[in-house]
Order: C-alpha cells, then sequence, then structure tokens
C-alpha cells in the first residue's frame, strides 16, 4: 500500500519535484508500477501548482479592486 505523500514545503519546491518527475518519465527507465507512482504524483504536484497559481492570482485581483482597480481576470471568483 502506497503512503501518502505530504504537501510540498512550497510551490517551487513543488515544480522541482515534478521536474525532476517529467525527467525519471522522459528517460523511460522506471519500472511500470514504479512510473505509475511517479505520474500519479506527478498529477497531483500539477494540481498543487494549479492551486497556488489560482490563489495568487485572486490575492492580486482583490488587493487591486480593495485599491480601486481593475480586475485582473473577470473568472477570477
Amino acid at each position: 500500500m502506497a503512503t501518502k505523500k505530504k504537501k510540498p514545503a512550497s510551490f517551487e519546491a513543488a515544480l522541482a519535484e515534478l521536474d525532476t518527475i517529467v525527467q525519471q518519465l522522459e528517460r523511460g527507465e522506471l519500472p511500470l508500477t514504479q512510473a505509475l507512482d511517479a505520474f500519479k504524483q506527478g498529477v497531483e504536484l500539477t494540481q498543487y501548482c494549479q492551486k497556488t497559481l489560482h490563489d495568487a492570482q485572486e490575492t492580486v485581483a482583490n488587493m487591486m479592486a480593495e485599491e480601486g482597480d481593475f480586475v485582473l481576470d473577470e473568472d477570477v471568483q
């Protein structure tokens, strides 16, 4: 049974780990089960990074709205 990995320390740490996983998968040297585990971890890291970026965009949009400036992206809620 696979253990669940902890949340990355930062956005940058997640990107670095994702880069390592991509390199491993591109080399094609991992056995199938390890490749699948690495792919799953890569998906989880991608989701973490996307959420982090979305949250940062939302924070900036809110800060600009508070200052009376325009909203950066209409679909940010």
